[in-house]
């Protein structure tokens, strides 16, 4: 095991800990409400892998349902703004940015996909950038199924994050 690994899991909370688990082992929803707001970023990222022709066709404007890119792009923002409404235990917050970039990358063929989200609360906003990428990846497939439907959607994950009580984190 890394020794990041190691000190991740160290960090675990104790089964009496569990913030997402009531008295009765029922999941709950955590009280941040005594957490002072700060200021919170996060970055995820995500690509998406597609035949040579596929990647040609999008960069040359030529898809069947119109702007791939900019759908996508406008798609991620959307998909930050709902996060609290798709995922259970998700805290509404108030994100002061979120900026979605789709970017060209010849040699997967494909796109990567990278957004950004800030917001100043009592807590992080990861699941917000990673749900900008999902969607926009998920987004860039419904807009390009037309010309290919093997379009494969690849490593999502958190790139970094600052501010909160567990610290600064950048996936290495």
């Amino acid at each position: 095991m890394t020794q990041d690994l190691q000190q991740n899991f160290s960090k675990l909370p104790t089964e009496t800990q569990l913030t997402h688990l009531d008295e009765r082992g029922e999941a709950q929803m955590v009280d941040v409400s005594a957490k002072t707001p700060t200021l919170r970023q996060a970055v995820a990222a995500a690509q998406v892998r597609m035949l040579p022709e596929t990647f040609a066709a999008i960069q040359a404007g030529n898809a069947p349902k119109g702007d791939v890119l900019g759908t996508a792009r406008l798609a991620g923002i959307m998909g930050a703004k709902q996060t609290a409404q798709l995922i259970p235990l998700c805290h509404p917050l108030p994100l002061q940015k979120i900026e979605v970039q789709v970017t060209p990358d010849a040699e997967l063929p494909g796109y990567q996909i990278r957004a950004e989200v800030k917001t100043k609360a009592e807590t992080g906003v990861e699941m917000e950038a990673l749900t900008a990428v999902s969607v926009a990846a998920l987004t860039l497939y419904d807009m390009a199924k037309a010309l290919e439907k093997s379009i494969q959607i690849e490593s999502i994950r958190l790139v970094s994050k600052t501010g909160g009580k567990s610290g600064d984190f950048v996936n290495s």
